[in-house]
């Protein structure tokens, strides 16, 4: 495992090789969570090929069965690095003789980052070498501070919404599996205060594309974090009952299986199926504001 850094007048980043794994974000503040295992052990870690929990943590491909983790494999995997700038670093990770096993499809999976200004932009690139189908879901999960600075409580600070009506979170059952079940989550003029009650839902879902920019706000509700992306999922995240000091903004291209699936993985909900030959391109953006 190594440890990288990009700079520019602004922002200062590190990552590390394992995982890809943004680890440090610095301007004027550390905006990015620790990584304190008493909490959470990780910080922005890479989910590939798979986003949340599979039932029974296994799926199916032509009614073979594979077991899988959740999220996937490339967050615990290493990773070599591609290219570096000053500002722009990238990372890669390509199927061998152990991802094969559990996860039998050919890819290379590139991960960059580059700031500019300031504002450090996500980038991933999904290449498929063969000449089948990749199925595959990607997404990020981000750990931002929360609250900033320790200038007031969790509780007292805020999520800014860029859409305040129609809004319902999926609900996930205890198995962390999507249910045909929804809650409504209401704003005040696309603010919501991060009370007990919105961390205790635990996951806090948005299908179909309802959002495309979350903000971190401080309890004068100035946001100190915007978070911004076009994924058809959203997730928000926080341990429940932990009184954690840090909240994920996490844009995703996928999600768990609903709970009892037990269909093909080219079937899931927001699965990716790349054609042969194939390049996926995506990215969000993280800015900050201090």
């Amino acid at each position: 495992m190594a440890l990288y850094t990009i700079k520019n007048e602004l922002l200062t980043a590190q990552f590390e090789s394992h995982g890809a794994e943004l680890r440090s974000l610095k301007g004027k503040t550390e905006y990015m969570w620790s990584g304190d295992a008493k909490y959470w052990g990780r910080v922005s870690p890479v989910l590939f090929p798979f986003i949340g929990k599979t039932n029974n943590m296994q799926y199916h491909i032509n009614s073979k069965c594979y077991p899988m983790t959740a999220h996937g494999f490339a967050r615990d995997t290493e990773f070599s690095l591609l290219s570096q700038t000053e500002n722009e670093i990238w990372f890669y990770l390509e199927s061998n003789e152990n991802t094969l096993k559990n996860y039998p499809f050919e890819f290379r999976l590139e991960v960059g980052y580059k700031l500019i200004d300031d504002t450090l932009e996500v980038l991933w690139r999904v290449i498929n070498p063969s000449n089948d189908i990749l199925p595959f879901s990607i997404g990020g999960h981000p750990a931002f501070i929360c609250p900033p600075d320790n200038s007031c409580k969790q509780e007292e600070c805020y999520l800014k919404f860029d859409k305040y009506t129609d809004l319902k979170s999926t609900k996930v059952s205890e198995n962390s599996l999507t249910l045909n079940e929804y809650i409504p989550i209401t704003t005040e003029n696309g603010y919501i205060n991060i009370t007990k009650e919105l961390i205790n839902l635990q996951t806090i879902l948005f299908e179909n594309g309802q959002l495309n920019e979350v903000s971190l706000c401080d309890k004068d509700k100035k946001p100190y974090i915007t978070v911004s992306f076009d994924t058809p999922v959203l997730a928000l995240w926080t341990p429940a009952g932990k009184n954690a000091p840090f909240f994920c903004i996490e844009p995703w291209y996928g999600v768990c299986d609903p709970e009892g699936y037990t269909g093909d993985i080219k079937d899931r909900p927001f699965e990716n199926l790349l054609e042969p030959k194939g390049v996926f391109n995506a990215s969000y953006t993280i800015k900050t504001h201090l």
